[in-house]
């Protein structure tokens, strides 16, 4: 996997393939633990490692466990890799169209145990599912190939992964949960509307729960509170608007929805542990020389 991916990921960051939905990725420095959101997606890694902290949660993978995520997360990424030895990734997009289709043909009950699951998980990599992955990289090394064969291996790696699913994420994703997708449409809203004035309240009524249930149910999908995955939401945004926009911290705090500039200051620093311009220069000059640490390559193909 290491060799095929680096084969395919020569550059820094993530890269494209012939493939809709698939990329590869490269990283030659490990990165300090950084606020981050993931958004949905299979990521395998050939080499190198990651952990994932939510909370006082902990999800690491690298070669030989897989990540999944059903819904965008917040959460707080530290990386290991070294220009000798990068960290190498593929990652596949979530599909939800796919993800239901293949339920459908496989005809077999959920394995939902009446709880509402995370969005988030690592599972083991098997042998059955890596075999999988390697013929996917081999077959991204042709265009040929990949426009024949590509959408028919990464339907067989969705499936497998369905199959071996733990935690049944992308099972409830597919199979339209009702309590969970009713906190799926919740966090759509959030990140489409993020500059908007809420109430905890009034995203209860969205999801049509009362307070105390949307709040358990948020919180066991997201592995956070409503509020605080919206704060998280509006600081990721605003340090785009100030790294790749025309704005500085004053107006990217209006425009995330903040009233007062001093509160966003305050969170902004408890967050990224530094200043709004301050993070956002740092990002810019280290964007501009080449030299891209983990967190700051979220913010450069964000933009992208």
């Amino acid at each position: 996997m290491a060799t095929l991916i680096a084969a395919l990921a020569p550059n820094e960051g993530l890269q494209p393939t012939a493939v809709p939905g698939v990329e590869v990725a490269r990283t030659s420095e490990s990165a300090e633990r950084k606020p981050l959101v993931y958004e949905p997606m299979i990521l395998f890694l050939g080499q190198g490692s990651k952990r994932a902290h939510l909370g006082d949660d902990v999800v690491a993978y690298g070669p030989d466990r897989y990540l999944a995520l059903s819904v965008p997360i917040p959460v707080a990424c530290e990386m290991f890799a070294t220009p000798a030895e990068p960290l190498l990734a593929l990652k596949l997009k979530v599909e939800p169209e796919l993800l239901a289709e293949l339920l459908i043909n496989m005809d077999e009950p959920t394995h939902g145990n009446g709880t509402v699951p995370r969005g988030i998980y690592a599972s083991p990599l098997g042998a059955e599912l890596k075999d999988a992955v390697i013929r996917l990289l081999e077959c991204l090394r042709s265009p040929l190939e990949s426009r024949i064969l590509g959408r028919q291996i990464v339907r067989e790696i969705v499936f497998r992964v369905l199959r071996d699913e733990p935690g049944g994420a992308l099972r409830a994703l597919a199979t339209r949960n009702d309590q969970f997708m009713r906190i799926v449409r919740v966090v759509q809203e959030m990140h489409r509307d993020f500059a908007e004035v809420v109430a905890i309240e009034d995203l209860a009524e969205r999801a049509n729960m009362s307070v105390s249930t949307f709040h358990q149910h948020f919180k066991a999908v997201t592995a956070t509170s409503p509020l605080q995955y919206l704060k998280s939401i509006r600081l990721h945004q605003a340090r785009l608007l100030m790294v790749h926009g025309s704005h500085n911290a004053s107006t990217a705090a209006l425009a995330v929805g903040y009233e007062s500039a001093s509160q966003f200051g305050r969170e902004f620093k408890r967050m990224f542990g530094t200043s709004p311009a301050e993070e956002a220069a740092a990002i810019r000059a280290r964007l501009a020389s080449g030299v891209v640490a983990g967190g700051d390559r979220w913010i450069a193909d964000a933009a992208g």
